[in-house]
């Protein structure tokens, strides 16, 4: 299977299915998703820019998970059981790459009923 194959493949995955393949490679190689994403790329001399994107992470459902339920369910538009299935999932990646202002909001609802969000 060449790369691009590969890509194709990802590209059409659900989330669940996403969230179970990382899993499996994490446990298959004994690697963290989250560590690599956490290195980014190596440093370099240029100064800093402030970012504009982020990864959104839920780390924690708290006590309330049907509330959380609901919010990652509307904010991503994803089906109940990948909703449910995600949260139960804690500490996961919810989604890459979304625009600060979005992702600051995410985080807001999510903490308002109890939960606990990441953002790198």
């Amino acid at each position: 299977m060449t790369q691009e194959q590969i890509i194709e493949a990802v590209e059409k995955m659900t989330v669940l299915e996403l969230n179970t393949l990382v899993k499996t490679i994490e446990e298959k190689w004994g690697v963290s998703a989250t560590a690599v994403a956490a290195a980014g790329p190596a440093a370099g001399g240029a100064a800093a820019e402030e970012k504009s994107e982020f990864n959104v992470e839920l780390t924690s459902f708290g006590e309330q998970k049907i509330a959380v339920i609901k919010i990652v369910k509307e904010v991503l538009a994803l089906g109940l059981s990948e909703a449910k299935t995600m949260v139960e999932s804690a500490p996961v990646l919810m989604k890459a790459d979304v625009k600060k202002e979005d992702a600051e909001a995410w985080k807001k609802k999510i903490e308002d009923v109890g939960g606990k969000v990441t953002l790198k």
